[in-house]
This record gives C-alpha cells, sequence and structure tokens, in this order.
C-alpha cells in the first residue's frame, strides 16, 4: 500500500519536483527588490503609503514585472538563469550552457524566460505562504478556531464540522498541482528559451572546429619533432652499440648526437606543451627553413647521407609556409632513415615568385621490414600542405621513394 502511495506522490512530492518548486520560490525571492522599489514608486504615485491596497499591490507587480524586463538583457542575468535552471529543472535543462547569447533574438528569449520564471515564482511564492497556513486552520477548526479575531469576526464558521477540514486538504492539493504544472510547464519551455540560437550554435560549432584544429597542429608538432629525434637517437644508439668496441670514437660522436638531439627534443616538447597550457607561445620558437642546416646536421648525425639543392631565397618566404616547409623536410627526412636507414636522401627547395617546390627522393630498401606506425607522418605532411592550399605527392618512382610538395605563393 505505502508504495502503490509513493508511486502515486512521486511526481507530486518526488526529488524533480521539490526542486522545481525549489526553482520557482527562488525566482520569488528574486522578484521581491524588484516589487519593493515598484511599490514605493506606486505608493508615491497614490499619495503614499497610507493608499496601499489590494489594486495598489496588483500595480506595482505589473510595474515590477516591466523592471524585471528591463534588466533581463544583462549577460549576468542569464548565466544566473542558466546555472539554477540546470541544477533545479532536471534533465531538460541539463545540456544548457552559460554564457551571453550571441544573437539578439538569443537575448530577447533570455529575457522573456526571466519575466516568465519571476512572474510564476511570484504566484507559487505567494500561493506556498499563505495556503499552508489556511490549510492548518480549516483542518484543526473541529477542534479549535486558529483564526486571527477580526477575521473570525468578519466571517463567522457556520459550516459542517467536516467541511473545514476537506477545504484545507484541498487547498492542499491545488497548491501541490500548480506548483507541479508550473515546475513542469518551465523545464519544458527552459530548452526554447534559455538553449542557443541557430547563429549561437554555430559560433559554437566555429569554435570548437578551432580547437580541434589547433590539438591536430599540436599533434602534427609532436609527431614531427620527437618522432624526428626519437629515429635519430634509436638509429644512433644501435650504431654506437655495434661499435663501442671496435670503433669507440665514432660510438662517441654517437652517443653526442643522441645528446644533442635529446636535448632538440626536449626544447621542442617545452614548446608544445607550453601551448597546451594555453601561454602566448612556448618557450622556443616554432622553427622554419632558417633551421634547416641543422636539421640537416641531424639527420647526418643519425646516417643520412643528405645531397642539398636549394634555388631561390627561402628568408622570402611567409613566415607559416616557410615553418610548414621546415616540418615537410623534417617527415620526409624522418621517414627515409625510419623505413629505409642510412640511404642516400637527394633533397631540392625551389622558391620562385609564385610557388615554392620541394621534393626528397631516397633509395628503396627491399630487404628491411617495415617500420611501425607508419603511415602517419604522409598524413600530416598531406594535412600541412593542404591547409596551405598546396599539393603533394608521394609514392615509388622507379627505384627510389619521393616524395614531392608545391605550395603557392
Amino acid at each position: 500500500m505505502w508504495e502503490a502511495l509513493s508511486r502515486v506522490a512521486r511526481p507530486y512530492l518526488g526529488r524533480a519536483a521539490r526542486l522545481r518548486w525549489l526553482h520557482l520560490v527562488l525566482g520569488g525571492a528574486v522578484l521581491m527588490p524588484y516589487f519593493l522599489v515598484a511599490l514605493t514608486v506606486v505608493e508615491a504615485a497614490n499619495g503614499g503609503p497610507s493608499a496601499a491596497g489590494l489594486l495598489v499591490q496588483f500595480r506595482a507587480f505589473g510595474l515590477s514585472l516591466l523592471l524585471v524586463a528591463v534588466t533581463a538583457f544583462f549577460s549576468i542575468v542569464r548565466t544566473f538563469e542558466v546555472s539554477a535552471a540546470r541544477l533545479l529543472l532536471g534533465e531538460r535543462a541539463a545540456s544548457l550552457t552559460p554564457g551571453p547569447p550571441i544573437s539578439r533574438g538569443g537575448r530577447a528569449r533570455a529575457a522573456v524566460w526571466y519575466v516568465v520564471h519571476l512572474a510564476a515564482g511570484a504566484v507559487v511564492s505567494a500561493l506556498t505562504l499563505a495556503l499552508p497556513p489556511a490549510t492548518v486552520v480549516l483542518v484543526a477548526s473541529p477542534f479549535v478556531d486558529l483564526r486571527p479575531g477580526a477575521f473570525r469576526d468578519a466571517w463567522p464558521l457556520s459550516l459542517p464540522a467536516w467541511l473545514p477540514p476537506l477545504l484545507g486538504l484541498v487547498l492542499l492539493a491545488v497548491l501541490v498541482g500548480v506548483a507541479r504544472a508550473t515546475g513542469g510547464g518551465l523545464a519544458r519551455l527552459a530548452p526554447a528559451l534559455l538553449g542557443p540560437s541557430p547563429r549561437d550554435r554555430l559560433a559554437e560549432l566555429e569554435r570548437r572546429t578551432a580547437r580541434l584544429a589547433e590539438r591536430n597542429r599540436l599533434a602534427r608538432e609532436l609527431h614531427d619533432s620527437v618522432g624526428h629525434a626519437l629515429s635519430v637517437v634509436t638509429i644512433q644508439a644501435g650504431a654506437a652499440g655495434r661499435v663501442i668496441e671496435t670503433d669507440p670514437a665514432f660510438a662517441a660522436r654517437a652517443l653526442g648526437a643522441i645528446e644533442e638531439t635529446a636535448r632538440s627534443a626536449l626544447a621542442d616538447l617545452d614548446h608544445v606543451l607550453g601551448l597546451l597550457r594555453e601561454e602566448s607561445s612556448g618557450t622556443a620558437p616554432t622553427p622554419d627553413l632558417a633551421g634547416l642546416d641543422r636539421l640537416l646536421d641531424q639527420a647526418r648525425l643519425g646516417g643520412l647521407v643528405v645531397d642539398t639543392e636549394v634555388a631561390g631565397d627561402p628568408a622570402l618566404l611567409p613566415a607559416v609556409v616557410s615553418r610548414e616547409a621546415y616540418r615537410v623536410v623534417q617527415e620526409g627526412l624522418t621517414n627515409a632513415l625510419r623505413h629505409a636507414g642510412a640511404v642516400p636522401v637527394r633533397l631540392r627547395i625551389d622558391v620562385r615568385p609564385s610557388i615554392l617546390s620541394l621534393e626528397l627522393t631516397n633509395s628503396l630498401v627491399t630487404d628491411r621490414s617495415p617500420a611501425p606506425g607508419g603511415g602517419r607522418g604522409l598524413a600530416g605532411i598531406a594535412e600541412r600542405v593542404e591547409s596551405l592550399g598546396g599539393q603533394v605527392s608521394a609514392g615509388v618512382d622507379g627505384a627510389r621513394w619521393r616524395v614531392a610538395v608545391e605550395v603557392p605563393l
């Protein structure tokens, strides 16, 4: 029996209903300062407090809603309302996002919500304050008369003894029903009035796209810089281990190359972590073609035999093109070292007034097992080049592997 009663009462007195009721009472409490200001104005216009009455209070209530509408356009109001709705109105409002709306329509809808919330909250709050005491008086009337003296004289109680308690229970049921219906209505209305407009959704989508693009860029930075360094370290460590007894001088040079490459990788990693911490910049600038010689020295220390041909002046390139070209060369050298080992590599850079051309070729090694993790480097090269409006081609060309890039300037 109790379980059945609990199931019947839960929609009216359960946690969700109580939280929505609290949301309405909160709206009534927020309205009070507006109402007091409006009541002061209305009383002054009617000759002072002595003119106060029910009609004056209704006029003050209407004026207070006008004041609410005026202040509803402040950004902090929507932030407050969204936070309260998410906390108290349940699942329907859980997806709302705080923050000022971008469009005028969004601000207008938030203002309408603020007025509706405070007006409905005032009504439910007034009923919450008035009806429970009235219920107590009516239910207790067969046993004791709890009415104030003035009210007792104005309304002599000459009803059947069973009727006042019944009326009291009806009033209490009306209060619960009104609170539940009003709270449920606001919960259904919240997504329409506090939810994002198409313009707000588009702006949020653009922000999310920008964040994803930045994450992908940082992932490419880590892959190109740290991946290149680890490839060099792996090759050099293996070479040093094989000749440490027969050629100590070479082993010492290899260990020096490992130290320098690891230090460079740490600097690149620190730079990327600085970007992840949303600082203005990392602790080191992003490398560009001005640092090409240092990159080639690292590749040679890793065992590559690099033949370089540069036509034109890379210093004349736009900064973003120079940075991306550096990463393309770095990834191409890393791929050659990782998949082919210590083979001859030919690098050609041609800077012309309207186009930048890059070409990396290396000999194919057929008896070498494929290195794990392949494919991401070429995808990163393609993403970098396509972001600049360029084209990239990569594949087997006769007895060599060839990567060719063209970027318009």
